[in-house]
């Protein structure tokens, strides 16, 4: 009886350990999922303040103008993970193509507002590809914890489940080393 009484015991144990690094693995991914949020928002709010900057200069860019604001409105509406990093994917090229037009529009390049949008778009940028690395790498860890044995018998049990990578490509792309071979001659 003893034994039996004291496996039993080791087995809650057991279990609430494991079960515990699931919900810690489970709110880092949350924790990490805010942190992307967050830097989103901040660039979902520049994006008007730069359309704005460029449609002073450049009104015959209308297409493009709207384009990145129907992308802002669609990506800031939709709560898929998987969705989501497409159209933020989408948005990024917009507004990448943004910035290129005021290439051609030298006072544009010139305004202190356009050279402190620039630099805060960067600033979002960067923080938002930081934010975007350590919630796959967050997702990364929870995915392989409910995978693997005997996680997987708790996370079946109570329910846990595997989250979706936040613009995996885009990591996948980040992650491939760039190699100058020189040129052809």
């Amino acid at each position: 009886m003893f034994i039996l009484l004291l496996l039993l015991i080791i087995l809650a144990v057991l279990t609430a350990v494991l079960y515990n690094r699931l919900v810690r693995d489970r709110n880092r991914v949350d924790a990490a999922w805010s942190d992307i949020d967050v830097q989103l928002q901040r660039r979902h709010d520049l994006i008007p303040q730069l359309v704005k900057a460029i449609k002073h200069y450049a009104a015959y860019e209308k297409a493009t103008l709207e384009a990145v604001t129907e992308l802002r409105g669609a990506a800031a509406r939709t709560k898929d993970v998987e969705a989501r990093g497409e159209l933020e994917e989408q948005l990024d090229k917009g507004v990448s193509k943004l910035l290129l037009l005021a290439e051609n529009y030298p006072d544009l390049k010139a305004s202190t507002n356009f050279l402190q949008l620039q630099k805060d778009l960067t600033e979002t940028e960067n923080y938002l590809q930081f934010a975007r690395r350590y919630y796959n790498g967050a997702v990364r860890a929870l995915n392989t914890r409910i995978e693997s044995v005997p996680h997987n018998i708790i996370a079946g049990t109570f329910g846990f489940t595997q989250r979706e990578f936040f613009q995996k490509s885009s990591d996948d792309v980040a992650n491939v080393p760039l190699v100058n071979l020189g040129t052809v001659e």
